[in-house]
């Protein structure tokens, strides 16, 4: 199976599939199994990649934190 597989997605996948599920039923629990979920992926990039996993991971994060950061200021 290669990453460009089409029946390869991510409801297939045992870590998403019960998350997204939690999401679509609108479980209130669900963000925390999100979290679970990237958290988890985070450790696999981590013990995959070493420390590169989490400074792609603090680079992808900052406009997400600046965005907020703004939206705070603001009072949104």
């Amino acid at each position: 199976m290669s990453v460009s597989d089409p029946n390869l997605t991510t409801t297939r996948t045992p870590i998403f599939a019960d998350a997204l599920k939690a999401v679509k039923d609108g479980t209130p629990g669900a963000i925390y199994l999100l979290l679970a979920a990237f958290l988890s992926l985070l450790v696999m990039a981590v013990m995959t990649w070493g420390v590169v996993a989490l400074a792609m991971t603090a680079l992808a994060f900052v406009p997400i934190v600046m965005v907020t950061l703004i939206l705070i200021t603001v009072g949104k």
